[in-house]
């Protein structure tokens, strides 16, 4: 088996519940999921590279590719020292990672990704009601603004999106995103179940 980590993209607009599924998948053996926010939250501020990352968001800034690259594999790594990501038997569940083609050029030679699951909304105005919801409920009352969730979906179309265009097609299974956790959920794993046994036979053999 490839030393690469061994990978499933979790992939949608905002408002897709890729953080829900990432979630869910997480709690069941075999998946080990990691989400960018995650990531942030968990990034010690004194050291080097939480320097590094506070240079830019102190101003508003976007963080560079890079430094973005170099943080997650430094979390990576981590999870795997304190023994949480066992990267020989779990398959790494990225949710909002590689988020820019250039990322995902960075990362080929760190993941292999043995599926992308893309959540897709049949109805846009149920996205823009989620985000909107979503919003409320944390008191960020900017963020539910129609124009400012809008605009959120038209960068993801303009700069994430593309993202899938690096793979190959057959490695991109489109799930409805549109229906209760569970519902979601079940169609995810119809998708990712056989890729899971398709790695614990490789690893076994």
């Amino acid at each position: 088996m490839s030393d690469r980590y061994q990978t499933i993209l979790l992939f949608g607009a905002p408002g897709a519940g890729k953080g829900t599924q990432g979630v869910l998948l997480g709690s069941i053996p075999g998946f080990f999921h990691m989400s960018t926010g995650d990531m942030f939250r968990t990034l010690d501020h004194h050291s080097e590279i939480g320097k590094l990352f506070n240079q830019y968001s102190s101003k508003g800034e976007l963080v560079p590719d890079e430094v973005t690259i170099r943080m997650w594999r430094e979390y990576v790594h981590a999870q795997t020292v304190l023994s949480l990501y066992k990267s020989r038997e779990d398959l790494l569940c990225l949710d909002g990672i590689p988020r820019t083609v250039a990322q995902t050029k960075a990362m080929q030679e760190h993941i292999e990704v043995r599926g992308i699951v893309h959540l897709v909304a049949t109805d846009p105005e149920e996205m823009v009601a989620r985000l909107q919801k979503r919003a409320i409920e944390q008191k960020r009352a900017d963020d539910a603004k129609i124009d400012v969730i809008r605009n959120r979906l038209d960068v993801y179309e303009r700069e994430t999106r593309p993202v899938l265009d690096q793979f190959d097609p057959s490695l991109i299974h489109e799930v409805n995103a549109i229906g209760t956790p569970a519902e979601v959920l079940g169609s995810v794993l119809r998708v990712l179940a056989p890729i899971q046994a398709s790695m614990r036979s490789t690893v076994s053999s």
